[in-house]
């Protein structure tokens, strides 16, 4: 039996995907009706698989989970890339992070769970750190890592795979969609992008972008020695 725990009650004939229940409480039907209407087709498509590949990898490992914790996550994990934040200063994890966490203090959840999931969005670009948080944190990260990296690609079954992107399409050019995504939400703020995987991104489609230098400023600082 898995240790999976929840309070979800939901249809599977609607929103069962391999093996994996969309949550369905007011909340959850909430957060996915904002994001529909918030996000593009490709963003929203990629953070429902988000979801459903972080729970399959959740029950693999056998980790206990709150499912709605893990889906607002999800939902919210790249919403700060999306035209609301086109002036934003922020990291574009830290606006998703806050926006999650306004929307989960309206609903009362308490903070200890707000904090799981401000926590599970703001580090989801820092390799080396979620997967030693709460579960919820470690796999908001792990389904992003699948669905963008194809890391852990192999373990999942070819049905899981299946079944996930016929619920949720990937589409004709995933890979070069997404990181044009990345690029257009973050192009504006390129500073924020420093100690995170995002520097990437703006490599790649800006020619004239200059990665801060972590040495550099060590070097470059007020200090004398």
């Amino acid at each position: 039996m898995s240790p999976v725990k929840t309070h979800i009650h939901a249809k599977r004939d609607t929103n069962d995907i391999a093996g994996i229940r969309i949550p369905d409480s007011k909340m959850a039907r909430d957060v996915t009706q904002f994001i529909r209407d918030t996000e593009s087709d490709l963003l929203f498509h990629h953070s429902t698989r988000v979801y459903l590949f972080g729970a399959l990898t959740g029950e693999r490992k056998r980790l206990r989970f709150d499912p709605e914790l893990l889906y607002v996550g999800a939902m919210f994990h790249d919403i700060g890339l999306t035209d609301r934040y086109r002036h934003s200063q922020l990291r574009f994890e830290v606006d998703g992070a806050n926006a999650a966490r306004d929307f989960l203090r309206s609903y009362g959840i308490p903070e200890a769970s707000v904090e799981i999931v401000w926590d599970a969005i703001a580090l989801h670009t820092t390799p080396g750190i979620p997967e030693y948080k709460k579960s919820e944190v470690a796999l908001v990260t792990s389904g992003v890592e699948m669905d963008v990296l194809g890391i852990a690609y192999e373990q999942f079954t070819d049905a899981q795979r299946d079944a996930v992107v016929a619920a949720q399409p990937r589409g004709e050019d995933f890979k070069n969609n997404i990181i044009q995504a990345f690029y257009d939400g973050m192009k504006h703020r390129p500073n924020t992008t420093f100690g995170t995987v995002n520097d990437d991104v703006l490599a790649l489609k800006d020619k004239h972008f200059r990665p801060t230098n972590f040495c550099s400023v060590i070097l470059g600082s007020a200090w004398a020695r």
